[in-house]
C-alpha cells in the first residue's frame, strides 16, 4: 500500500514500526544497510527539493535506518541527517499556516500533512535524543580521562558541537507547536502521544547533569518556552506535574532549573495553577516515606525553598497543604517549609499597612518559626535562626516580637550544637545592627530616662483621673441613666392598693418653690427615688399655682406626668445652675475672651489635647521600656557569649569576636570586657582566630573619627590608653603583640608616633598617667620597629631617668621597658655572625639607672621595687660587663644600709639595745640581691653562652678557610662533616659545662658579691618570728628562690627550708611566691624537686584562693611540659573543677582540655582519680564527684578506651567497701559513651556488680546506660540490650524482695545462700564452678604458683577484714592489669590509697 494512504501511528518503541499493526497503519518496509544510507539520504534530499516536506512520506525508511544504525554510522552522516531534518521541519512549519487556513483542503491532503508532521517530528526528536544519549556517555568518559581537551574530543566524536545545536531544534519545535495544528486531527483533538513525543525530549534533555551549567542557559530557556507552549495550548499540566515530581525525586541538579521554569510559567504564561498542583503533590507525599527517601526529600526541599524566593505570593495560597511536613521526620522538608514562610514574611507580609487577615497569617508564620527554634534537630534550629537573621536585617520583624525572638536567640546560645550557637550569635549581632531603639544601648543610661518618664506618665494619669472625677456630667445623660430605675420605683408607688406609708419628706410653710425643687433634685442625684416621688407629690398639692407644678396635662397618664415633672425639675435645675454664673462673668469679660457659649468646645479641645499627650507619653514610656529590656537581654547575652570565646571551634570564636566588636560600637558597657578578653587570642595557633582579633582591634581602634590626622591620632591614643587602665601584665603583652603587628604592616600613621612623643616630652599638656601610657605605647610599637625608640634613646633617658623630686618610678619603669625593646632578648642563634647589640658601661643610660636605684634605695617608695627589677634586667640586657655595674649598685646599697644601721646605734642610745634596721631597707636589699642573682644566671646561660658559641663558629669557619683546597676535596668529605658535627656537639657540651661550673663554684664563692648576702637571706627566712613583716618575708622568700636557681648544691641544701615555708607559713602571698619559685626549680633541677612533688600538689587544696590559683597555674605548666610525673595526686587538680572561684575552675578545665590532647593521659589517670575522689576518708562529696567525673569522662571518646574502662570499673565493684563507692562506680559507668561491645563487656562482668543492683542509685545508673544504648541501637543489638535490661531488673527485684539469686539466660540455675555471702576475692577461687554459668562469667585472672599457694590464707584473711582498693594504672601495659590483687598488693592499713605495680612483685 502507498505510504500516502497509510496512517502513521507514533510508536512507544522504535521496534513497533517494524511490526504490522492495524488497517492502514504505516510499517517500515526495510531497514537499509549502513552502506546504502548515504545514497538513500541523497535521494531523500532530491525528493525534498521536488516535493517539499511531504517527501518524508516516501523516505521515512531512510531516516528510520539512520536512527537504527546511529551508533555505527559515520559522524558526518549523522550531522548531515540532522541538518537536513531541521530543514524539512522548518519548511513544514513555514507551509503549515497556509495549509491550515485553506478551507478547500481535502481529507487526503490533510491526512498526508498530518502523517508528514508526525513523521518529521518523530524523526527529529529521536535524532535529538540519540545525539543527547551519546553526548552524555562521552561526558562520563571525559570525567574519567580528565578535563583537558574535552571540547575537542566531543567535536571529534560528533563532527560538531552538539551543545550549540540543541537550542535551534527546540526553538523550531516551539515554533511548530505555536501553530494551530489541531485542525489536522479529526475533531481538532490532538492525540496525547504527539504532545508526549515533543515534551518527552525536553524532559530527556533536563536529565543531563550539565543542563544546570551557565553555558547551557539558552537551552534551558528554550526547553522552558517549549513546555510553556505545551501547557497553555495542549493541556499538558497533569503530565508536567507528574513528570516534575518524578524528576525532583531522582535528579538533584534539577531543583533550581525547574524552579526557574515553573516561576516563568506562573508569571509570563499565566499558569499559576501548576504551582498549586505541584505543591499539592508534594504535600500529599507521606512524611514517613520521605524520611526513607533522602534524595527525593532533598529535591523537594530545594524546589520549595527556591520557589518561595521567586514567587512567594503565588505559593502562599498553597502553604496549608505543606504544613503536615512540619511534623514529619525529615528535617530538610521542615527547613524548606520554614524557609518558604520566611520568604512570604519578607516579600508579601511585610509592612505596616497589612490587612487583618494578612497580619494574622504573618503572626501564624512567626509563631511557627519561633516554635521550631526548639526543634529536636539542630539543623532546623540553626535554619530558624538564619531565617530570623534575614527577617531582622530586612526590618520585617514587628516590634511586638522583638523581645520574644531576642529571648529565643539568647536561649539558643546554650545549645549543644556549635552551628546553632554560631547562628544565635549572628542573630543577636543583627538585632544590634538593626535595632530600632538607639545607637547606644547602655542599660544604665536608659534606666534614668525610663524612670523619669514613667513617673511623669503616672502623674499625668493621676491628673486625668482627678479631672474626670471632678467633671460635671451632662444632666441629659444623668437623667437617661436614672430613668429605668425611676420608672420602676414610680410604678411600685402608683400601683393600687397603695399602702399607707410614712412620708419622710415634709414641706415647711416657709419653703419656696425653688428650695423644694432643689431638694427633689438632690434626692434624685442621690438615687433616693422613692423620697423624691413622695416629695414631688406633696409639692403638687402645696404649690398648685407655681411653676412647674401647675403644668400638669390631665390627658396624660399619671406616670407620664410625674416623669415629665421630675425630668423638668432635674434638668431645669442643672441648666439654671449653669446659667447663673455666665452673666456674672460676662460683665468682666475682656475683648480677647470668648462668650460662655463657646466654653464647651474649648473644654473638648483641651480634653482631646490632654488625651493625645497621655497617649504620646504612654508610647514614649513603652519605647523606653522596650529599649531597656532589649539592652538587658543583650547584656545577658554578652555574659554567655564571653564564655564561648575560648571554644574549640574556630568559626564560633570568630563570630564571638565580631559580636563583641559590634556590641562595643553600640556602646554596650559590658562589651569592653569582651574586647579585653579576646586579647589573649592573639597567641592562638589558628590563623583565622588571630586574624579575627587583629581585624577587630583594627576596626575598633585604627579607624577613629576626626577631621584631621592629628585629631584621629588623639582619639586613637585615648582609646588605647583606656585599655591600659588597670591592665594586667598578660593584657599588656597581648596589646604589645597587636601593636607590633600594626606597626610592621605600617597601619599606624606617623601622626600617632609624633603625638605620642609630644605627650611623652610634655610638649602637649597631659596628666602623669597619660604621659606614662604614651611611653608604654611607644615601647610596644618599638617591638615592631626598634628605630622608634633606638633613634630617640637620649630623649627617653631624659624623660624618665633624669633626677627630680619626687622621683616618678612608674614612668622610669616604663622608659626602661621601652628601651629594652631595641634589642633582641632571645639567645643568639648560630646563624648570626655579628656580635649582639650592647652599650658601653659609661653610657649615660647606665649612669642614670645606677643613680636612681641607689638613691631610691633609702626611700620607702613601693614603686621602687618593680622599677629596680626592670632596671637590673635592662643593665644585663644592654650593658657591656653588666655584672660590674650591678656589683657597684649592690655595694652602694649595702653600704647605705650599714650607714643607717650605724646611725641607729649612736652613743646616745642604750648600749644594751640591738640596733634595728628599718624593715623596708632590709626588704629592698634582699630584693635587689635576688634580682641581680637571677639576672646573672640568665646572662651567663643566654648572653655569655651564645657569645661563646658564636665565637667558636667564627673560629671554625676561619680555620676551614685556611685549609688547603685539596683537603676539602678528599673522598672522606662526608666523614669529615660528620666528625665536625660531633665536634660541634661536644663543644656545646663543653661550653654548657663551663657555665654550670661558674654557677656552682664561683658565684657563691667566698670572694663573690652574692655570697655575702646568703647568711643574711637565710637568717631572715629561718626566723619568721623575728622577721615577721609580711612584705619582708615575701621579698626574702622570692630572693631565696632566685638564689636557689643558680646552684644545684645550694638548692639541694635549701629545699627543706623552702617547702617548710610553703607548708607552714601563715601568709598566702608568701606561699604563692614560693609555689612559683619551686615551680621554676622543678624545671631547672627536676631530679632535686621530684621527691617533694606531693607538697606541690598539696597546695591545690590550700584554703587561700590566691594560693590555689597560683598552684593550679604552676602545676598546669609543670605537668603539660612533662617536668613532673603525673601521679594519682592529679586528682587534686580534678577537685579544682568544682572550686567556688570561677577563674580557678576554668583554669582546671583548661588543664584537662590540654591534657586530653596528650595521648592516653587522662585514660591512664582515671582509675586513680576515681579511687581517690570516692575514698570515704579523703575524697569529695557525692554531688561534686558527679560534676568532676562528668567532665573527665567526656574526654574518653575512643571505643577501645571505653571498653577497657568498663571492664576495669565493673571489676572495681568487687573491692568497693561502701555503698557510696558502689554508687560512684555506677555513675562513672553510666557516663561512658558505650557501644555494643562495651555492653558485652558489662554482660561478661555482670557478676561483679549484680549483687549491688539492690541499691536504687546503682540500678538507676545502669538503667540510664540501657536508655542510651537503645537510642542508636541496630536491630541485631537490641536483643543483647533486652537481655541486659532483663538481668538488671531481675537482680534489682531480687535485692528488694530478699529472694534467692536468679540467673537469666541459658541454663538457669540457683546459687546457694552461702554463695551470696562470699566475699569478692573468694569468688575468684571458684572460677571452675563459675565458668559453668553462661551468664555470670568473670574473666579468668592470671595465676602463679605463688598466688595458688596463698589462696587459703587469703580467703581467711579476707573474711576477717575487707580489702582496700588498689589501682594499677601506672603499669606498663593494659595486658598486665588484673582485677585480682596479690597479697602484697593488698593494703594492710586503712591509709590513703596508694598506687602499686604488679611488676615489682614479680621481680
Amino acid at each position: 500500500m502507498s505510504p500516502q494512504l497509510c496512517e502513521f501511528h507514533l510508536p512507544l518503541t522504535p521496534e513497533e514500526l517494524l511490526k504490522s499493526g492495524g488497517v492502514n497503519q504505516y510499517v517500515v518496509q526495510e531497514v537499509l544497510s549502513v552502506r546504502n544510507l548515504p545514497s538513500q539520504l541523497k535521494a531523500f534530499q532530491a525528493a525534498f527539493r521536488a516535493q517539499g516536506p511531504l517527501a518524508m512520506l516516501e523516505h521515512f525508511d531512510t531516516v528510520y535506518s539512520i536512527l537504527h544504525h546511529f551508533r555505527s554510522i559515520d559522524p558526518g552522516l549523522k550531522e548531515d541527517a540532522l541538518e537536513f531534518l531541521i530543514k524539512v521541519v522548518s519548511r513544514h512549519a513555514q507551509e503549515l499556516p497556509a495549509v491550515l487556513d485553506d478551507a478547500t483542503l481535502s481529507v487526503s491532503d490533510r491526512s498526508a500533512h498530518l502523517n508528514a508532521l508526525k513523521m518529521n517530528c518523530y524523526a527529529l526528536v529521536r535524532l535529538l535524543e540519540s545525539f543527547e544519549t551519546m553526548t552524555t556517555q562521552t561526558n562520563l568518559v571525559d570525567l574519567d580521562l580528565g578535563g583537558k581537551g574535552k571540547k575537542a574530543r566531543a567535536k571529534s566524536a560528533h563532527g560538531f558541537d552538539w551543545e550549540e545545536e540543541r537550542q535551534p531544534i527546540l526553538q523550531l519545535l516551539t515554533q511548530l507547536l505555536q501553530l494551530d495544528i489541531r485542525h489536522l486531527w479529526n475533531h481538532s483533538i490532538i492525540e496525547e502521544e504527539f504532545v508526549s513525543l515533543v515534551t518527552g525530549c525536553c524532559y530527556r534533555l533536563l536529565e543531563n547533569p550539565t543542563i544546570s551549567h551557565q553555558k547551557n542557559r539558552s537551552t534551558r530557556e528554550a526547553i522552558t518556552r517549549l513546555l510553556g507552549v505545551a501547557l497553555t495550548h495542549y493541556n499538558h499540566m497533569l503530565s508536567a506535574t507528574v513528570k516534575i515530581i518524578q524528576m525532583l525525586q531522582h535528579f538533584e541538579h534539577l531543583a533550581p532549573v525547574l524552579v526557574a521554569a515553573v516561576s516563568l510559567w506562573a508569571t509570563d504564561y499565566g499558569m499559576k495553577s501548576i504551582v498549586g498542583e505541584i505543591v499539592r503533590e508534594i504535600g500529599q507525599k507521606c512524611p514517613q516515606e520521605l524520611s526513607r527517601d533522602p534524595t527525593g526529600a532533598k529535591g523537594f526541599a530545594a524546589f520549595l525553598t527556591e520557589l518561595a524566593e521567586r514567587i512567594p505570593a503565588i505559593l502562599m495560597s498553597s502553604m496549608c497543604i505543606l504544613l503536615d511536613h512540619l511534623d514529619g521526620e525529615n528535617y530538610m522538608m521542615r527547613n524548606a517549609v520554614l524557609a518558604a514562610m520566611a520568604e512570604m514574611i519578607l516579600q508579601v507580609l511585610n509592612g505596616d499597612q497589612l490587612e487583618e487577615a494578612a497580619r494574622d497569617t504573618r503572626d501564624q508564620f512567626l509563631d511557627t518559626l519561633q516554635a521550631h527554634g526548639h526543634d529536636v534537630n539542630s539543623f532546623v534550629r540553626s535554619r530558624v535562626l538564619q531565617l530570623f537573621t534575614r527577617i531582622v536585617q530586612q526590618k520585617a520583624l514587628p516590634l511586638t516580637r522583638f523581645q520574644a525572638v531576642v529571648a529565643l536567640a539568647v536561649g539558643r546560645l546554650a545549645d549543644k550544637s556549635v552551628l546553632v550557637c554560631k547562628n544565635a550569635i549572628q542573630l543577636l549581632a543583627s538585632f544590634l545592627t538593626n535595632n530600632p531603639f538607639s545607637c547606644k544601648l547602655s542599660d544604665t543610661d536608659l534606666a534614668g530616662p525610663l524612670q523619669k518618664e514613667t513617673q511623669k506618665l503616672q502623674e499625668m494619669r493621676a491628673q486625668r483621673q482627678t479631672a474626670v472625677a471632678s467633671a460635671v456630667l451632662d444632666p441629659e445623660e444623668e437623667w437617661e441613666a436614672m430613668l429605668p430605675e425611676l420608672k420602676s420605683t414610680l410604678q411600685q408607688l402608683l400601683t393600687p392598693p397603695q399602702e399607707e406609708e410614712e412620708i419622710p419628706e415634709k414641706i415647711a410653710t416657709t419653703e419656696t418653690t425653688e428650695e423644694v425643687k432643689g431638694r427633689i433634685r438632690q434626692l434624685l442625684a442621690k438615687a433616693s427615688y422613692k423620697q423624691a416621688i413622695i416629695l414631688t407629690r406633696e409639692a403638687l398639692s402645696h404649690f398648685q399655682e407655681s411653676e412647674p407644678f401647675n403644668h400638669m396635662d390631665p390627658e396624660e397618664s399619671e406616670e407620664t406626668r410625674f416623669l415629665n415633672l421630675l425630668g423638668t425639675i432635674f434638668k431645669g435645675a442643672s441648666a439654671s445652675t449653669q446659667e447663673k454664673s455666665p452673666p456674672a462673668s460676662a460683665e468682666n469679660m475682656g475683648p480677647g475672651q470668648t462668650d460662655y457659649k463657646d466654653n464647651p468646645s474649648v473644654s473638648e479641645l483641651e480634653k482631646s489635647k490632654g488625651k493625645d499627650e497621655l497617649v504620646k507619653q504612654e508610647m514614649l514610656v513603652q519605647y523606653l521600656q522596650d529599649a531597656y529590656n532589649f539592652s538587658l537581654k543583650i547584656t545577658e547575652a554578652i555574659g554567655i557569649i564571653s564564655k564561648m570565646m575560648y571554644e574549640n571551634t574556630t568559626t564560633v570564636v570568630q563570630e564571638v569576636i565580631e559580636f563583641f566588636v559590634m556590641a562595643f560600637q553600640f556602646g554596650v558597657p559590658q562589651a569592653l570586657f569582651g574586647v579585653r578578653r579576646m586579647l589573649p587570642l592573639i597567641w592562638s595557633k589558628e590563623p583565622g582566630i588571630r586574624e579575627a582579633v587583629l581585624n577587630a582591634y583594627h576596626q575598633l581602634y585604627l579607624n577613629p573619627k576626626g577631621d584631621s590626622a592629628r585629631a584621629k591620632a588623639q582619639v586613637l591614643i585615648q582609646n588605647l590608653s583606656l585599655l591600659l587602665v588597670d591592665a594586667s601584665v598578660g593584657t599588656i603583652q597581648c596589646l604589645e603583640e597587636i601593636l607590633c603587628e600594626f606597626v610592621q604592616k605600617d597601619e599606624l600613621k606617623p601622626a600617632v608616633t609624633q603625638l605620642l612623643w609630644e605627650r611623652a616630652t610634655e610638649k602637649v599638656p597631659c596628666s602623669p598617667l597619660e604621659r606614662c601610657s604614651s611611653v608604654m605605647l611607644l615601647g610596644m610599637m618599638s617591638r615592631g620597629k626598634p628605630e622608634i625608640v633606638g633613634s630617640n634613646l637620649d630623649t627617653l633617658v631624659s624623660i624618665g631617668l633624669e633626677e627630680k623630686f619626687p622621683q616618678d618610678y612608674r614612668l622610669a619603669q616604663q622608659v626602661c621597658l621601652a628601651i629594652a625593646n631595641i634589642s633582641d632578648r632571645r639567645k643568639p642563634s648560630l646563624g648570626k655572625r655579628h656580635p649582639p647589640f650592647r652599650l658601653p658601661q659609661e653610657h649615660r643610660l647606665f649612669e642614670r639607672l645606677q643613680e636612681m636605684v641607689t638613691k631610691g634605695f633609702v626611700h620607702p617608695d613601693p614603686l621602687w621595687i618593680p622599677f629596680k627589677e626592670v632596671a637590673v634586667t635592662l643593665i644585663y640586657q644592654l650593658a657591656e660587663g653588666p655584672e660590674v655595674i650591678c656589683a657597684q649598685i649592690l655595694q652602694r646599697c649595702a653600704k647605705q644600709a650599714l650607714e643607717k644601721l650605724v646611725e641607729k646605734s649612736t652613743p646616745q642610745g642604750d648600749p644594751k639595745e640591738t640596733p634595728m634596721l628599718p624593715t623596708f631597707l632590709l626588704m629592698n636589699l634582699l630584693s635587689l640581691a635576688g634580682d641581680v642573682a637571677l639576672q646573672q644566671l640568665v646572662h651567663l646561660e643566654q648572653a655569655v653562652s651564645g657569645e661563646l658559641c658564636r665565637r667558636r663558629v667564627l673560629r671554625e669557619e676561619r680555620e676551614n678557610k685556611t685549609k688547603e683546597p685539596k683537603e676539602k676535596n678528599t673522598s672522606t668529605e662526608t666523614t669529615m662533616e660528620e666528625e665536625m658535627g660531633l665536634v660541634g656537639a661536644t663543644a656545646d657540651d663543653t661550653e654548657a659545662e663551663l657555665i654550670r661550673n661558674i654557677c656552682e663554684m664561683e658565684l657563691f664563692g667566698g670572694e663573690q658579691m652574692l655570697a655575702a648576702f646568703v647568711p643574711l637571706l637565710l637568717k631572715v627566712c629561718n626566723n619568721p618570728g623575728l622577721y615577721s613583716n609580711p612584705e619582708l618575708c615575701a621579698a626574702a622568700s622570692l630572693a631565696l628562690g632566685k638564689f636557689c636557681m643558680i646552684s644545684a648544691t645550694f638548692c639541694d641544701s635549701q629545699l627543706r627550708l623552702l617547702f617548710t615555708m610553703l607548708e607552714k607559713s601563715s601568709l598566702p602571698i608568701l606561699r604563692s611566691n614560693i609555689m612559683i619559685a619551686t615551680g621554676d626549680l622543678a624545671i631547672r633541677f627536676p631530679n632535686l624537686v621530684d621527691p617533694w612533688t606531693p607538697h606541690l600538689y598539696a597546695r591545690l587544696r590550700d584554703p587561700a584562693q590566691q594560693v590555689r590559683k597560683t598552684a593550679g597555674l604552676v602545676m598546669t605548666h609543670l605537668i603539660l611540659k612533662d617536668m613532673v610525673k603525673v601521679k594519682g595526686q592529679v586528682s587534686e587538680m580534678a577537685v579544682l573543677l568544682i572550686d567556688p572561684v570561677p577563674q580557678i575552675a576554668a583554669l582546671a578545665k583548661n588543664f584537662f582540655n590540654e591534657l586530653s590532647h596528650k595521648g592516653n593521659a587522662i585514660y591512664n589517670l582515671l582509675p586513680d582519680i576515681i579511687s581517690r575522689l570516692s575514698d570515704p576518708e579523703g575524697g569529695v562529696k557525692e554531688e561534686p564527684f558527679h560534676t568532676i567525673m562528668k567532665q573527665l569522662l567526656s574526654y574518653i571518646t575512643k571505643d577501645k578506651q571505653t571498653e577497657s574502662l568498663v571492664e576495669k570499673l565493673c571489676q572495681r565493684f568487687r573491692t568497693a567497701r561502701t555503698e557510696r563507692q558502689y554508687r560512684d562506680l555506677a555513675y562513672c559507668v553510666s557516663q561512658l559513651p558505650l557501644t555494643e561491645r562495651g555492653l558485652r563487656k558489662m554482660l561478661d562482668n555482670f557478676e561483679c556488680f549484680g549483687d549491688k543492683l539492690s541499691d536504687e542509685s546503682v540500678f538507676s545508673a545502669f538503667l540510664s546506660v540501657v536508655g542510651k544504648l537503645r537510642r542508636g541501637a541496630k536491630p541485631e543489638g537490641k536483643a543483647v540490650i533486652d537481655e541486659f535490661e532483663q538481668k538488671l531488673r531481675a537482680c534489682h527485684t531480687r535485692g528488694l524482695d530478699a529472694i534467692e539469686e536468679l540467673e537469666i539466660g541459658q541454663g538457669d540455675s540457683q546459687k546457694t545462700p552461702a554463695a551470696k555471702k562470699q566475699s569478692s576475692l573468694s569468688r575468684h577461687q571458684h572460677l571452675a564452678s563459675a565458668a559453668s554459668d553462661n551468664d555470670f562469667v568473670t574473666p579468668e585472672p592470671r595465676r602463679t604458683a605463688r598466688t595458688a599457694r596463698r589462696q587459703p590464707n587469703t580467703q581467711q584473711r579476707v573474711r576477717k577484714k575487707k580489702p582496700k582498693i588498689v589501682f594499677s594504672s601506672d603499669e606498663s601495659s593494659e595486658e598486665e592489669l588484673s582485677a585480682e590483687m596479690t597479697e602484697d598488693e593488698t593494703p594492710k592499713k586503712t591509709t590513703p590509697i596508694r598506687r602499686a605495680s604488679s611488676r615489682k612483685h614479680r621481680s
